[in-house]
């Protein structure tokens, strides 16, 4: 995954605040937070929220850094606030109506107090930590510096799913250096001399501004190493320490990080690159640009454009400046040569460049459903980002760039978003113009304008390696808010009580009546095995009601299970995050059908919360998981289910469970037992790594309570370890797939009597077929024969399987490490082949150089051990493949010379020499790493697949009637080039009718004497009488078309009708023509025309340049004026004379 981050900023538009209008606002808050009152709570948050706007943007900043003593007064009363927050979730807990709006209330006061401190408080130590002493910053120059440090801190999150190398340009203009100064112009002559653009290159721009380039690239690393080495860099740059001091010096910022993304990891590779061909340092039209996703014909256009590609970039991006540049250099206008450079590509993209000449704007571009690009609305800024927690440093206000959309249905060339950024109007609708690909105008309404759900708080990693960890272990405290304020001690023991806004008056008389007669629990993934805890718990609480309870899919019951009346029917909707589709949608059909709602969620405001009679809120309705695989919310939910069934029951006068009372205790005590289980970490994970990486098959397994463990554990494991895994009864496991001897974890939790010593006579069975059983239990000393035990505390019978869930979700934490680990050795041997390829070797890359061969051969030898020991240990079987372990085992004894290069020929098919075999090592290692890489935060197909997004080009390309046509005409899929496929789609709006064909054969194209046979015809053509039938001689127009291999629009020599020439190409040589009898659409509106033109052949640039040889410019609405016809077929000459009438 990568990512994209942009800071666009304006002059600063409001004066600097003084100290006592941000700490008196603080001193307010915190009287007010000494009260529980949701209305005193309200009013300190907005008190701490109007003082985050104060301290923000380049003002705030100012005022912090230039006011003796008022960041230290801002912390302590922050402090002060932060200080009350356990004693205020205490006496909310004790409210009745009003602790969900207390509740509420004290969210904002966390959020206003974190933004305090760690967003305000951190981006001045920030930029203090990037100014120079020496060369102190202006005023103008810390907003550049507040600029920069927020994009590294916007890195760093983005970078939460990989990173193997990163990069930022700083650009800064009207900064008062001489660049005639003879020391200037010597560091600048000394910087912007790389062709590649790395790390620390400097080019001039047109106006006399600059751009900062620092860039890192390191296959090995943890996060955060990327953002230090800039940050280092940055600091340490004392030539934009001086850019910083002028008075009025202005900046803008665009950054990227990269992961398994094309070309290798080297900073040549790294974002941002800019518009210099090979060997040229300083170029006329300076591009750079950042891009996520892959351009799938980049190297098409590489070829047909003849762009100048340095071979140290291998990168698919760098087509992105360089076709900008080359429109530039056309005549075209920087925001023309952005979006007919990002239409000329295939592929789901998020882009970002800056034009050298126009430094205070920015353009962007989305296309395709793979990727993503917000535009926060910040003060005096706009800030890009491709996931929202890149933007909420600075603003919760942004718009969502839509790369789907379509803004002519029936086109599909109009699909996509270009937008362009106008520091003049930073943080404003009015700065951003946004325009469809094909050019029309998108104008963007306050409606789009969305509010994060989330800040900064919700995706602070803390001191956790992972996100998933974190959360793991954030679980305890998740429970007990849960439980907080609606598990509460009555006379006769616990009791369980909900607010009105859980449980409707209306929703109690229906159960106290009897009108509900089946309680169904719904969700998707982790949800809906939440659902069937919650199911079991409500069908004990209403057992003898009469009432039946069910957990379903909630596909399934859309698909299945509705019924035209659904007024008796109580659905329990559970998600995590409100917004999941399917359980979404199914909801909206039960209410409309009569029935009742209650979501289960966790977050305020989403929109299941707005569909839903009652709301059920888990820990303090706001408890996000950044980590792709959920865990505490599985807990808060399950919990939750547990007080919603005994809420049930009260209401419907039911007796309840018999064991209602102990469980509720119970519950009360699940939070300090699954404390205990984290202590219980490191245990875990010297089991995960002895057993899980060797062992290709698991299963989980479970009985009663525990088969929704063993469920809901094979979710995670299939995440995190990337295996498809069995989940099956204890019991039946020996009548399924016992002869795969796997890996099985055996979730045996909560059991007693007969039923644990049944559970124990499976596990002996598994291991007596070579099974490994791995089996968690509150009662070690049942199971002497499996092969591994985890022991957790004794709880609730009925509650057990929610630490059996835990450890699972810990096992399956630490496995996937374990499996990661493997391919580090492999990672380090890449890394070497790398910076070989790159140069950053002592030695130049040359194959015959055996001192080059010798420095790569004692790097890779340790790795290279590594892997054999790892190999012949078995542990590498789980998940390595066979093919990629042994490719991989020859090729390293081949790098290493144990093996003469004569053989490789006979192995590979390939001369070996050791630059081939480097490359072919490299190759098998980048296999061998995939397979064993586990991100842990992310899954395989986010990771890379979605992320890149299965774009299926040829689909897309192949909607227009027109290639549909020519291919039902008989033409070969591969005789039809990209840019043939791309001219007949831009076509297809001008085009009413296919009336008929004609196909031929041609044969000798690039001889003397080329010929053509007509092989099929269809339609009108079956009336037409043909030359080639009298005379098989290829000229004129279809000769031209031969050669040239473009497709024409034309009228008939002879009759005048109008037709589209089509070529069959192999192998670069024109094989084959369709010739497309068409009706044209008389007119089309001025923007769908121009698109159609710019579409074909860049006939609207040669119409605009003949017009403007004695006109100012060219009016689209003149050209809409005209038939398409003409302005498809006739000269553009005759065109322009027209038009300039």
């Amino acid at each position: 995954m990568c990512g994209i981050i942009a800071v666009l900023r304006g002059p600063a538009t409001r004066p600097v605040p003084a100290a006592d209008a941000v700490l008196e606002p603080l001193r307010e808050a915190v009287g007010l937070a000494a009260d529980a009152d949701p209305t005193s709570l309200d009013a300190a948050a907005d008190l701490l929220e109007a003082t985050d706007a104060l301290l923000g943007g380049a003002a705030g900043l100012e005022a912090l850094l230039g006011t003796a003593g008022l960041p230290e007064a801002v912390a302590e009363q922050v402090a002060a606030v932060r200080s009350r927050f356990a004693d205020l979730s205490e006496a909310i807990a004790g409210l009745a109506a009003e602790r969900e709006a207390g509740n509420a209330a004290l969210v904002r006061l966390r959020d206003a107090a974190w933004s305090l401190d760690q967003d305000r408080l951190g981006a001045a130590r920030g930029v203090v930590g990037l100014s120079s002493a020496a060369e102190p910053p202006s005023s103008a120059g810390l907003a550049v510096l507040l600029s920069i440090q927020q994009s590294l801190t916007a890195l760093d999150r983005l970078e939460v799913r990989g990173r193997d190398s990163a990069g930022l340009q700083v650009t800064v203009w009207d900064h008062d250096l001489d660049l005639d100064d003879p020391t200037v112009s010597a560091l600048l002559a000394a910087r912007s001399a790389d062709p590649l653009l790395r790390s620390g290159s400097a080019r001039v721009l047109p106006g006399g501004g600059l751009a900062f380039v620092v860039k890192t690239a390191a296959e090995i690393g943890e996060l955060g190493d990327n953002t230090s080495v800039l940050r280092r860099a940055l600091a340490g740059d004392d030539l934009l320490a001086r850019a910083l001091t002028g008075p009025s010096v202005r900046g803008a910022v665009l950054g990227h990080t990269r992961w398994a993304s094309v070309g290798i990891i080297a900073e040549a590779n790294a974002h941002p690159l800019d518009s210099s061909g090979d060997g040229e340092s300083a170029p006329t039209h300076l591009v750079t640009a950042v891009q996520n996703g892959d351009v799938d014909n980049h190297a098409d256009l590489v070829v047909a454009e003849q762009l100048d590609v340095p071979d140290a970039i291998t990168t698919d991006a760098k087509v992105v400046p360089l076709l900008c540049a080359r429109g530039l250099a056309g005549g075209a206008t920087a925001d023309e040569a952005f979006r007919h450079t990002v239409a000329a590509f295939e592929g789901s993209l998020a882009i970002a460049a800056a034009f050298g000449d126009s430094p205070d704007r920015l353009h962007l571009s989305l296309r395709g459903s793979g990727q993503a690009l917000y535009v926060g609305l910040a003060e005096d800024a706009f800030v890009v980002a491709s996931e929202p927690y890149g933007v909420v440093e600075l603003t919760a206000d942004y718009v969502r760039m839509d790369g789907e959309a379509l803004a002519d249905p029936g086109n599909p060339a109009s699909g996509g978003q270009v937008v362009e950024l106008d520091a003049a109007a930073a943080g404003t609708l009015a700065g951003l113009r946004r325009r469809s690909y094909d050019g029309r105008e998108l104008p963007v309404g306050d409606d789009e304008v969305t509010q994060a759900g989330i800040t900064t708080r919700d995706i602070d990693r803390g001191d956790h390696p992972h996100y998933l960890l974190k959360e793991i272990g954030e679980s305890p405290e998740s429970v007990a808010s849960t439980l907080r304020g609606r598990l509460l001690d009555g006379d006769a023991g616990p009791t369980v009580a909900l607010a009105p806004a859980s449980m409707s008056d209306a929703l109690r008389d229906d159960l106290a009546t009897g009108r509900i007669a089946e309680v169904l629990v719904i969700g998707q993934g982790t949800a809906a095995i939440a659902a069937e805890a919650v199911a079991d718990a409500i069908a004990a609480e209403l057992a003898g009601t009469g009432v039946s309870v069910a957990a379903r899919p909630a596909t399934e019951l859309s698909g299945f299970g509705l019924r035209s009346d659904m007024s008796d029917t109580l659905v329990v909707a559970i998600s995590q995050s409100g917004t999941t589709t399917d359980t979404n949608r199914t909801v909206d059909l039960v209410r409309a059908r009569g029935g009742r709602v209650v979501a289960i969620v966790n977050r305020r405001n989403s929109d299941l919360t707005d569909r839903a009679d009652g709301v059920l809120y888990t820990s303090d309705g706001r408890d996000v998981e950044m980590s792709v695989a959920s865990t505490k919310a599985f807990y808060g939910q399950v919990v939750a289910g547990f007080l919603l069934a005994a809420a049930l029951a009260d209401a419907a006068g039911a007796p309840g469970a018999p064991d209602r009372a102990a469980l509720l205790a119970g519950l009360r005590t699940l939070p300090d037992a699954m404390t205990q289980v984290l202590a219980e970490r490191p245990r875990i994970a010297e089991m995960a790594s002895r057993h899980a990486p060797g062992r290709r098959h698991w299963a989980v397994v479970g009985n009663g309570a525990n088969l929704t463990a063993a469920r809901e554990v094979r979710i995670k494991l299939s995440e995190l370890c990337y295996k498809s895994i069995a989940s099956d009864a204890t019991e039946d496991k020996k009548h399924i797939d016992l002869s795969s001897e796997p890996l099985v974890l055996v979730c045996a939790t909560g059991l007693s009597g007969s039923t644990i010593d049944d559970v124990a006579k499976e596990v002996a069975i598994y291991r007596a077929h070579r099974a490994a059983p791995l089996v968690v239990t509150d009662a070690p000393g049942r199971f002497p024969e499996a092969l591994d035990v985890v022991a957790v505390p004794v709880v609730h019978p009925r509650l057990a399987f929610v630490l059996a869930t835990m450890v699972g979700h810990l096992f399956g934490y630490e496995a996937a490490r374990a499996i990661d680990a493997q391919a580090q050795p492999l990672r380090e041997a890449h890394a070497t082949i790398e910076q070989a390829a790159a140069g950053e070797l002592d030695e130049s890359v040359d194959g015959a150089d055996d001192a080059l061969v010798e420095a790569v051969r004692r790097r890779l030898e340790p790795a290279a051990n590594r892997f054999h020991d790892e190999l012949r240990s078995g542990r590498l079987n789980g998940h390595l493949e066979a093919a990629t372990a042994v490719r991989l085992a020859s090729l390293f004894r081949y790098a290493l010379g144990d093996v003469p290069l004569e053989s490789y020929q006979r192995e590979f098919g390939r001369v070996g020499t050791p630059a081939l075999v480097l490359d072919d090592l490299a190759s098998a290692l980048s296999v061998a790493i995939e397979e064993l890489t586990r991100p842990i935060d992310a899954i395989k197909h986010q990771a890379k697949t979605v992320t890149v997004g299965i774009s299926r080009s040829d689909e897309t390309l192949l909607e227009s009637r027109l290639a549909r046509a020519v291919l039902d005409a008989g033409a070969p899929r591969d005789g039809l080039t990209y840019r043939t496929l791309r001219l007949l789609l831009a076509l297809d709006p001008a085009i009413a009718e296919v009336n008929g064909f004609t196909r031929y054969r041609l044969d000798g194209v690039e001889g003397a004497a080329p010929t053509a046979a007509i092989l099929d015809r269809g339609g009108v053509s079956t009336g037409i009488p043909s030359r080639t039938e009298r005379d098989p001689a290829l000229v004129g127009t279809k000769h031209r078309v031969a050669v040239d291999r473009e497709v024409l629009v034309t009228r008939g020599a002879r009759d005048g009708r109008t037709i589209v020439l089509v070529p069959e190409v192999k192998d670069a040589e024109a094989v084959g023509l369709t010739l497309l009898h068409v009706t044209t659409v008389d007119h089309l509106p001025a923007d769908a025309v121009r698109g159609v033109l710019e579409g074909y052949r860049n006939r609207y640039g040669q119409i605009r340049d003949a017009v403007c040889e004695t006109e100012p410019s060219l009016r689209d609405d003149l050209l809409a004026a005209l038939t398409v016809e003409d302005l498809l077929t006739d000269e553009v000459g005759a065109i322009a004379d027209r038009l300039r009438a």
